[in-house]
């Protein structure tokens, strides 16, 4: 028990990761591309993966709120982490946009 819980706080700190980003369907361009940071839990199990989200983005650009559609737990905060401070060009409306975070190890 102890081990997992050294583990679980280790997993607290991160690094950065390899990650791509695909976004399916967007009706708007992103501005600005934050890349989410790689969970060390998630290296020391040499853990690859996608995490599929569907994020509503304001009229002013911003990411409102971010719906996970699939993906590891172990990668999904990283993932929505980052995309939470993406920027989209302004539009008259919200949308809603697909995007895939794909993660590597190292």
């Amino acid at each position: 028990m102890r081990r997992y819980f050294a583990v679980a706080i280790l997993a607290i700190s991160v690094w950065p990761c390899l990650a791509q980003e695909r976004a399916e369907g967007t009706a708007r361009a992103v501005t600005t591309r934050i890349v989410p940071v790689y969970p060390e839990l998630a290296g020391r199990m040499h853990l690859a993966g996608v995490v599929k989200m569907r994020v509503t983005v304001a009229p002013d650009g911003a990411a409102k709120t971010v719906e996970v559609l699939g993906g590891n737990p172990v990668l999904v905060k990283a993932a929505q982490d980052a995309v939470l401070r993406w920027r989209w060009v302004a539009a008259p409306q919200e949308t809603k946009e697909l995007i895939e975070l794909h993660f590597q190890p190292r």
